[in-house]
């Protein structure tokens, strides 16, 4: 046995959205004997993954990247009030500084996390040396090796000139390196050592194999992508679910079409909420009578978003003209004021991702519009869904006296985007037909009238017209359509953002996006996408100050 000691912080941090935000110091000096045994490698273990939900950064850093992700995206606005998380602004606007609370809290949280992995896998070593058998260990030093790829992934993403923080190491390494390899050898330790079922939440051989493929997708290797979706489509334990909401349902955790995700649960001993979701504990409908309970009008879908679900008479996306006229909207219309929804045709995904006025919200009752929304003149008139429980799980689903914080798991990959990744390497090899056929797959599902929006008498809340591709015409064409099912399938799931940088046309989209949407939302006026810079975050200055000169800034910043 060794005698060890212990120290256990948290980051402190004054700004507060409102009494709900605010942080009680944290902080112990624990001293005692530790045996290094099965037990204290699970507990660490345990540790590693707790820290998937992005605590200790709190409602800053989310593990499904909504702010990062998604915000910094086509698809979400900020929402709330202008005066409200102005890191936040800065975030839309593409201005983000290197002191800001969002990129710093998320790389704090990142790396904690990775500090964790690293001290599951020296425990590992110190129990062999006490005489544990290196066989009862080998499965927790793969998922530490996981989730250690895990974490350095969602940096590489966010950061791209990040450092590999291996155990035993007692400085911070370089950045200046390319992290890629590191990551693809931790994974591809997971993938031989993992057992292919575990407990719902644990890492297994088929989610280290999707975690791997992409990795291969973020570098643009699609031969090496390849061969991995494959395998995991043609002999993996996955299947889509058949209706598109079942992914967001928290009675439907960890279903088929689930690979990898966030557990959060509620009402399950000592502080009910304390394992909730607590990365949109604040991106609920600024509403009493709304899931949530009213805190705070956080995340809200742009209008070109919602104008890319329109579909033509056949069914099928508008490709190039979805964003040349609104679906109708109520801005600046009361609640207490007539309104008529739209009534053209619209893909059956836009009503789980979108609260809209007068179409059913979750057993809500029908979304109310202004009611709902803290301030339309800035965020626009509409409200997120998928992280919202169902009206009939209050206070089971959602924690009692805390309906903030619920139950529904934060997916991180899920089957269909697996299916999208394989279509886009047939769409980027000329391979048209069989990427049609991927993408029919999560058309099909969509389609499914048993998975639509119903009004309360069992008709269809909306015009869902949606229907399968005949054909991609042309490799530019399947392409383009590849790429669009992606946003509509995964909308709101923190994917859009880091998707359009993979592809090498963020510039372009986001800054014609702001050119339309500025009109709308003013305070988005002046804001531009830098080609070469805003693809990534600047590293955080406290970072680079803690490195002693190892860490260098990203370009532009």
């Amino acid at each position: 046995m060794k005698k060890i000691i212990i120290f256990i912080s948290a980051v402190f941090c004054t700004l507060s959205c409102d009494k709900e935000l605010d942080i009680e110091p944290q902080g112990a000096l624990v001293e005692g004997v530790i045996e290094y045994n099965e037990k204290w490698v699970g507990l660490q273990l345990t540790s590693a993954y707790a820290i998937l939900d992005g605590n200790p950064g709190y409602f800053w850093a989310p593990a499904s990247n909504w702010a990062l992700g998604d915000v910094a995206s086509d698809d979400f606005h900020k929402g709330s009030s202008v005066d409200d998380q102005p890191p936040l602004n800065d975030v839309e606007r593409y201005t983000t500084g290197t002191t800001n609370i969002y990129t710093t809290r998320k790389w704090e949280s990142i790396f904690e996390g990775i500090s964790r992995t690293n001290q599951t896998l020296e425990s590992i070593k110190k129990a062999i040396e006490e005489g544990i058998s290196e066989e009862k260990l080998v499965v927790a030093g793969a998922e530490a090796r996981f989730l250690r790829a895990h974490y350095h992934m969602d940096a590489k993403k966010i950061w791209n000139k990040i450092p590999f923080v291996s155990e035993g190491l007692t400085e911070t390494p370089s950045n200046e390196i390319d992290a890629w390899p590191l990551i693809e050898e931790d994974l591809t330790y997971a993938i031989n050592n993992l057992p292919e079922i575990q407990r719902p939440g644990e890492a297994t051989s088929w989610i280290a194999k999707a975690y791997l493929a992409k990795a291969h997708m973020f570098q643009n290797d699609y031969a090496a992508a390849r061969p991995i979706l494959d395998d995991i489509i043609n002999n993996g334990p996955f299947s889509l679910v058949a209706n598109y909401h079942d992914n967001f349902n928290a009675e439907k955790d960890n279903n088929s079409e689930s690979i990898f995700a966030v557990q959060n649960s509620v009402n399950d001993g000592g502080e009910g909420y304390i394992n909730g979701n607590r990365g949109n504990r604040l991106n609920h409908p600024y509403a009493n009578d709304a899931p949530g309970g009213g805190c705070c009008g956080f995340f809200q879908p742009s209008q070109n978003l919602v104008n890319a679900f329109k579909t033509d008479a056949n069914g099928l996306p508008l490709l190039d003209s979805f964003n040349d006229t609104d679906v109708t909207n109520d801005q600046g219309v009361a609640s207490d004021e007539s309104f008529t929804p739209y009534t053209g045709n619209v893909d059956p995904r836009l009503d789980w991702t979108v609260g809209r006025r007068g179409i059913e919200y979750l057993g809500w009752g029908a979304m109310p519009g202004a009611r709902w929304v803290r301030d339309q003149s800035n965020g626009g008139p509409y409200v997120a869904k998928k992280h919202e429980i169902l009206k009939s799980q209050e206070g089971v689903m959602s924690a009692a006296g805390l309906p903030q914080y619920n139950a529904i798991n934060t997916p991180l990959i899920r089957y269909s985007d697996v299916l999208l990744w394989r279509a886009e390497i047939y769409a980027e090899n000329g391979q048209l037909g069989e990427a049609m056929n991927l993408v029919n797959q999560i058309r099909a599902r969509a389609a499914n009238p048993n998975g639509f929006v119903k009004k309360a008498d069992g008709t269809p809340a909306a015009n869902y017209v949606i229907n399968q591709y005949t054909s991609f015409p042309d490799k530019e064409y399947a392409i383009k359509a590849v790429r669009f099912e992606r946003r509509l399938e995964l909308a709101s799931e923190g994917h859009r953002f880091f998707d359009l940088v993979r592809w090498g046309i963020a510039p372009q989209v986001l800054n014609e996006y702001v050119q339309k949407e500025a009109p709308k939302r003013v305070y988005l006026n002046g804001a531009n996408f830098v080609n070469q810079k805003n693809e990534y975050y600047p590293i955080p200055l406290d970072a680079i100050n803690a490195s002693k000169g190892a860490l260098k800034q990203n370009p532009g910043y």
